[in-house]
């Protein structure tokens, strides 16, 4: 992921739960402008400013990287469910999401 890839992505983030960047960068300790800025492309965050951002938005890094989920706060909540159903529900389960994905 280039340095306008990570911003982009980490604006895709922020947005879909709905916080400013001036919000978010104050929640995490940094000047207003901070989020701005690495969204913009005009500077990257160090590692640990890196795993900050990631804990706020409730992402590991991996999933930070992984532009095929869209969603990966809301998966990996989903996930945790998915982990607690038995067998006939995970096959029911299984049976609807690929009906779902077929249509998209």
């Amino acid at each position: 992921m280039y340095e306008n890839g990570f911003g982009l992505r980490l604006s895709k983030l922020r947005s879909d739960k709905g916080i400013s960047a001036r919000d978010m960068s104050l929640s995490i300790g940094q000047n207003p402008g901070y989020i701005n800025s690495i969204e913009t492309g005009k500077s990257l965050p160090s590692m640990s400013s890196f795993f900050y951002i990631c804990e706020y938005l409730g992402v590991t890094p991996k999933e930070f990287f992984d532009t095929d989920n869209n969603s990966p706060a809301l998966v990996s909540e989903l996930y945790e469910d998915i982990k607690k159903l038995d067998y006939k529900q995970l096959q029911a389960l299984t049976t609807i999401v690929s009906s779902m994905v077929r249509h998209v």
